[in-house]
């Protein structure tokens, strides 16, 4: 299910809601259902490997690679 952010017009209320395709979504403020879906935050390109690196050396500083393998390990 995505979750879209919302403008409730009769109350002013902004809100995320998670919504199935075939639901018609309603403000849990005061239950009305004009509604204006907002734009969503652009989502952030692919992972690159300077990405994964640089993510892997902060879970190392931090102590947190025991789910990596003995060869993941052996990059840090």
């Amino acid at each position: 299910m995505p979750l879209y952010s919302y403008h409730c017009t009769a109350c002013g209320q902004e809100f995320e809601l998670l919504v199935r395709g075939d639901d018609s979504p309603a403000c849990p403020h005061c239950h009305s259902a004009a509604l204006e879906r907002l734009p969503g935050a652009a989502a952030l390109p692919g992972k690159t490997r300077a990405a994964i690196a640089s993510a892997r050396r902060q879970a190392a500083r931090e102590g947190h690679f025991s789910h990596y393998s003995k060869a993941e390990k052996a990059k840090l």
